[in-house]
């Protein structure tokens, strides 16, 4: 007999409610509902244009909503923005190191931001470094790293004070798969470590098929909320990318054009 396990009932670490974004008469998002429990594991699934790009510069306070509710460990993004903010470790699709800095003064700087007592960061910054496997690397200067290795000193950079949300926007864009599936292993770790709530942006399935559930997102709003297996199962397939075809009724090459 099939065990079915309890749900989790512990409030949210991420959540989103009835989020609207326009542009103009575009609507970028439309009436978004999720939500991220604390040590789950979330893929935003998602064609280009879906709306998850602005969907993450909401979540990291970057703009505002014009209408719906963000909450970050309970604190609300517009109302009390300190703490959501610090509650969150952010990395973005676009690389933000400095290539002319060291890994190690790259990581320095943004504990800094953070008022981050230099001998707790300079410890935090080691540990860090063993767990992505790059302390070797540390007085390197990041334009000599590869795009693999300098994807995982953000995610190292986005760990370095201790948040409850990890945003992974697009993480693997330009990685070659080995890369892809490293820093997939290394986030996995750290939520199993540190219980770590984690939303990754992607358009790729296979990404999103070895996640705890798939917020499938198209043309502003949520088409599925529910686990990789449920979606194959709903879909009659055996694929997680011929269901995702299905749902948005699309090619994928065309979708992601």
């Amino acid at each position: 007999m099939n065990q079915i396990s309890a749900p989790d009932v512990s409030p949210p670490a991420l959540q989103v409610r009835d989020i609207v974004k326009s542009y103009g008469r575009r609507h970028a998002l439309d009436g978004v509902t999720l939500a991220v429990h604390p040590g789950e594991f979330v893929a935003l699934l998602g064609p280009n244009g879906a709306g998850k790009t602005t969907l993450f510069q909401l979540l990291s306070g970057l703009f505002m909503p014009d209408s719906g509710r963000v909450e970050v460990m309970g604190h609300d993004m517009r109302r009390d923005p300190v703490p959501a903010l610090a509650s969150l470790g952010i990395v973005f699709q676009q690389t933000t190191l400095d290539p002319e800095l060291s890994v190690v003064a790259n990581l320095l700087f943004h504990a800094g931001l953070h008022g981050m007592p230099r001998g707790i960061a300079k410890a935090r910054i080691g540990a860090e470094l063993q767990r992505i496997d790059l302390a070797d690397r540390a007085k390197d200067r990041v334009r000599t790293l590869s795009g693999g290795n300098r994807r995982r000193v953000e995610l190292a950079r986005a760990l370095l004070h201790a948040p409850r949300i990890l945003l992974m926007d697009e993480p693997t864009v330009g990685l070659d798969p080995a890369s892809r599936r490293d820093l997939i292993r290394l986030v996995r770790k750290v939520r199993d470590e540190q219980g770590i709530a984690i939303l990754w942006a992607t358009h790729l399935c296979d990404e999103a098929a070895s996640t705890d559930r798939v917020v499938v997102l198209h043309h502003g709003k949520v088409l599925r909320d529910t686990t990789p297996a449920a979606m194959l199962a709903e879909a009659g397939v055996a694929e997680l990318e011929e269901a995702f075809i299905r749902l948005i009724g699309k090619p994928v090459a065309e979708a992601t054009a």
